[in-house]
């Protein structure tokens, strides 16, 4: 995956789609001042995809070296969204941590998918991503 200098707003724009953009408005309220990036490339399982990125973290691998990442990610998938999120306390993803609470969605290890945006308990899910931004420089 590669940052790029693709205006957000104007990806929002040009998606014309009302979750990413609901979703977009959350997040940037509960990040304030941290960067927002679109990523575009090859993503794990070797698909394509568009990710806008919130908060730039470097993040280590346990193989190779470390790569700059983002700390919250957000994309549109076929069939539903994906919310990335990349940060851990005490050796746990956060998105596993809050996942009982978030509300209809499902939480993998550093990954929520969800159908809209109404799908989370939004006092839920600004609470789990002002932990994100207090656990990532």
């Amino acid at each position: 995956m590669q940052r790029t200098k693709t205006n957000v707003d104007q990806y929002l724009s040009r998606l014309g789609d009302p979750v990413m953009t609901a979703m977009d408005a959350i997040i940037t309220g509960a990040l304030p001042g941290r960067s927002r990036t679109l990523w575009t490339g090859v993503f794990w399982g070797g698909t394509e995809q568009e990710i806008i990125g919130y908060a730039d973290i470097v993040q280590s691998r346990p193989r190779g070296p470390a790569v700059e990442w983002f700390a919250v990610g957000l994309a549109r998938q076929k069939n539903h969204y994906s919310l990335y999120v990349n940060a851990v306390e005490d050796g746990r993803y956060l998105s596993k941590a809050y996942a009982e609470r978030l509300g209809r969605v499902k939480a993998g290890a550093a990954a929520i998918t969800f159908k809209d945006a109404d799908a989370f308990d939004r006092a839920v899910l600004v609470e789990m991503l002002r932990h994100v931004d207090r656990l990532t420089p």
